[in-house]
């Protein structure tokens, strides 16, 4: 079983709530999720570098095995057929 580093970066929003309720309701055993708090006032040095290295423009977002997921890097909503197509959920 190939193992998935899946990380949502998120602001404390509603839709930020949904992205982390969504990746994990459709996380399997090989997901290894872990969430990036931006908000201003918490980041911290680490999540900054990611949000640059990821070119993030916009939250909530996701990136498995450091991808940006589609419908994050076009601007749209997350989806769950957009994630499983990133893989997460198929262990």
């Amino acid at each position: 079983m190939t193992q998935r580093h899946v990380e949502i970066f998120v602001a404390g929003c509603p839709r930020c709530d949904e992205a982390v309720s969504l990746v994990q309701e459709m996380s399997c055993t090989a997901c290894q999720i872990q969430v990036w708090d931006v908000r201003t006032e918490s980041i911290s040095p680490a999540a900054r570098q990611k949000l640059d290295d990821y070119g993030i423009h916009r939250l909530p977002a996701v990136v498995v095995d450091g991808t940006l997921v589609d419908c994050c890097r076009q601007q749209q909503p997350i989806s769950r057929p957009a994630l499983a197509a990133a893989g997460i959920g198929q262990g």
